[in-house]
Order: C-alpha cells, then structure tokens, then sequence
C-alpha cells in the first residue's frame, strides 16, 4: 500500500501527497469511522493514511489511517453530528487574534486554548494588524500579552505584511506540521502567502457591516511549505464552543489553576462559591487574572446545547 498524508478533506474527496511528492485524490474505503468518535469527516488534514489499488474509476482508495498522535476539533454545524475534526498530528496550533477589524473576544481566545489544552496541543497567540492600532490599543496587546505568556502561551504583536515581524515565526515552523486559526478577516491566509509568497492563498475583505471577515477558507487545508514543514489553514470560526469537556474538570485545563489543585477544602471543588477554595484565594491575591476566571466562569455556566447551535463558521 502507498502512504500518505491528507492535504485537504472535503467530505468525499482527500487529496493526499503521497511519499514521493505526488498529490493524488482519493476516496474512503466505505463508510470508515475512527476511534469511536461522532465526526462529520472520519479523516482530516493532518492524518496519515494508506490507499489501496485505485478503483474501477481510476481513483485511490483509502483502506486504513495511521493513529493520531492528537487531533483538534469544534462543534459542527451539522446538528446530527458533534464534531468536525478542524486538524491532526499538529506540533503546535498559532491562534490570530485582532483586536479590531475584525475583534478577538477574550471568551473566544480562552475557549480555543482550553480546547487545546484537552488536545495536549501548545499554543503561540498572534496579535496581528499592529499597524492599524494606535498607542493604548498596543499596550492593551502588551498587557495581554503579558498575561497569557505568565500561563505558558506565548504571544507576539505582528504585522503580516511586514517581513521583519514574521522572521521567528518562519523559523519556528520549519519542519513541523502546524494549524493557524482565528476568526474570518484576521489575516490567516495574508500571513500565510507572507511565510510562501508561493502558496497564492485568496485573502478576504473585511464586511463593513459586522466588521467581520468574509470567509475565503471552506474547508481545512493543509499547505506545504517550501522552507520545510506544513501549514493548516482553518475555515474563519466565529464561535469556538466545548466538546466533550466535563465540567468537573474544567479548571484542568487552565494551567495557572492547575498549580492549585488538590489545595481546596473539598476534593470535588468547582471554584465558584466553595469555602477554602485556593483557586478563588489565588483569584484574590492576584495570582489569577480575572479576565480569565471570568471565561472559567462563563464556561461552566453556558447552556451546552445553545454554545453548540452559536458555533458557526465565520
């Protein structure tokens, strides 16, 4: 059987480079599903698969996929289904985040890093179109800046036309297999076509209406790079809901609360009105920023069924 690796899902067709640098397009073998879980695509960007003999329509068929090392996901637009795999086997994801043109909210940012984080997938925030903000939109980006990276995330002020900011990013990615994301008009594929002038991505403009992107990207895609390395491209998310995350263990995957578990009074603590509670006593001495207590808060009170009919595609 030949290997490869899936460039693009679009549902019924994959295209696939195989390991000598071919790009075929191929189907499924049936109906396949992996690991139990309730997808929309049992395969995705990212995943190593193995295709049999081409079928009677000259097409390879996809007979087996290789097992992820992980996989990220956001609910589906499909309500018959729960998941829609965005990417997988990712080194690492980098989110894009504006503070206007269109606006990143800090609910969306947490939601994508706690989602991340049930993934084991580390985060590098992106804080693009520094050239359209002016000095106190800047400290603002300093200051969050400053704040995600005291809870091990990275960040970055970035313009992505402008080569001199992109040089680390270029560097950092070479040889790996990465996933940027981000709303609509944030700047996914300018940034992109900046790292591979010769990738030629279609960029979006900005609605006037909502001030929101206009999405260019309908499904994931997986883009090699000439420096090495791949990039995934994601549809624009507008919305970036929970799945599969129990609420109990929610303060899991806040890493400046994790330091604190286990020190609460009651072992099965939920850090909102408990007594002796070190994650709310950590809150209260500045330890933890409120911004993100709140996104903790605003997480385990959301109504599950109504974040999943809201997380549309942008």
């Amino acid at each position: 059987m030949l290997k490869g690796i899936v460039l693009k899902s679009t549902g019924k067709w994959y295209t696939v480079e195989l390991e000598n640098g071919e790009i075929v397009t191929s189907r499924l073998r049936g109906k396949m599903r992996l690991e139990g879980l309730k997808t929309t695509n049992p395969i995705a960007a990212g995943d190593i698969v193995y295709l049999g003999k081409k079928d009677n329509e000259g097409v390879y068929v996809i007979e087996s996929i290789e097992e992820r090392k992980n996989y990220i996901v956001r609910k589906s637009t499909n309500l018959s289904k729960k998941k829609q795999i965005i990417a997988a086997n990712v080194d690492r994801a980098y989110l894009i985040v504006t503070i206007k043109q269109p606006e990143t909210q800090i609910g969306f940012i947490d939601r994508f890093l706690v989602s991340a984080e049930s993934f084991r997938i580390p985060v590098t925030l992106l804080f693009n179109k520094i050239d359209l903000c002016n000095d106190d939109e800047l400290e603002y980006i300093d200051a969050l800046i400053d704040m995600y990276q005291r809870i091990a995330y990275p960040g970055h002020k970035i313009s992505a036309n402008n080569q001199d900011n992109i040089d680390f990013l270029r560097e950092e990615i070479k040889d790996k297999q990465v996933v940027i994301s981000g709303h609509s008009g944030v700047g996914k594929s300018t940034l992109i076509n900046a790292l591979d002038p010769n990738l030629n991505l279609k960029t979006g403009e900005i609605s006037n209406v909502h001030l929101q992107g206009k999405h260019t990207t309908t499904f994931a895609e997986m883009h090699k790079l000439q420096s090495g390395g791949y990039i995934i491209d994601t549809p624009g998310i507008r919305a970036f809901g929970l799945i599969d995350i129990d609420k109990k263990v929610l303060s899991h995957y806040f890493p400046e609360m994790r330091k604190f578990l286990g020190q609460c009074k009651f072992n099965n603590c939920l850090h909102i009105n408990e007594p002796q509670c070190a994650v709310k006593d950590a809150l209260e001495n500045g330890i933890i920023d409120e911004s993100r207590y709140i996104s903790y808060l605003q997480m385990m009170e959301e109504d599950q069924e109504e974040s999943y009919r809201k997380d549309i595609y942008g």
